[in-house]
């Protein structure tokens, strides 16, 4: 596999209240990647992006044709980059990445951390009520990384999977869980997975006990 694409952003006013995002994105050559932070990439939360176990967000290409089969008239904006990721990689999806995951890209060595939590500004990127909840609920909104080993990510980087865990759920799975009340009832089982972190483990003892009534 390799680095098919790179985006950053700056924040900007996005949404009917003009409040400062920075899902617009742009494509560039190369991101400069360090423990909590690129230099070319900025957030405007950083409550909720960014920081250690944000540094990177990966989006895969595949689940814009699922978001565009649902949503038709978004054809045209559905666009790699479009989503607000960093960083595009043919080959990669929900289905396949798994929690725990780590991966040289390039010099740089991530781990795939959690699941993006999506949120409003995706409507208010497309204009268009509830997609936030669409992608939540088939478990295509992309994973975030933690970096282990800092340096450049440049266009066309080699992408490898170095370590995956032997007990662990793949993204799609864990955010389906967690945000789709039809699959409430796989949550007991990812609670005891070792590599969830607190977050997405207090998600998953809450979808449980939805569950068990």
């Amino acid at each position: 596999m390799i680095v098919s694409a790179l985006y950053a952003g700056q924040p900007a006013p996005l949404g009917p209240r003009k409040a400062l995002s920075a899902i617009c994105k742009q494509p560039v050559n190369q991101l400069t990647v360090h423990i909590d932070r690129t230099d070319e990439d900025q957030q405007a939360n950083l409550r909720l992006h960014g920081g250690p176990e944000k540094v990177l967000h990966q989006f895969s290409l595949s689940s814009y044709n699922t978001i565009e089969a649902h949503f038709p008239a978004l054809a045209n904006k559905l666009l790699p980059g479009s989503i607000g990721e960093n960083i595009s990689i043919d080959g990669m999806t929900d289905e396949n990445v798994f929690i725990g995951d780590v991966y040289a890209i390039g010099e740089v060595i991530v781990q795939v951390g959690a699941p993006r939590a999506p949120c409003n500004k995706i409507n208010h990127r497309f204009d268009t009520p509830n997609l936030d909840q669409f992608v939540g609920n088939k478990g295509v909104t992309g994973w975030y990384y933690r970096v282990k080993q800092t340096g450049v990510i440049n266009v066309g980087d080699t992408v490898a999977l170095i370590e995956r865990a032997a007990n662990t759920v793949s993204v799609g799975e864990l955010m389906r869980t967690v945000y789709n009340p039809e699959y409430f009832g796989n949550a007991a089982k990812l609670v005891s997975i070792p590599v969830l972190d607190d977050e997405w483990r207090g998600k998953c003892e809450k979808a449980a006990a939805k569950a068990a009534g």
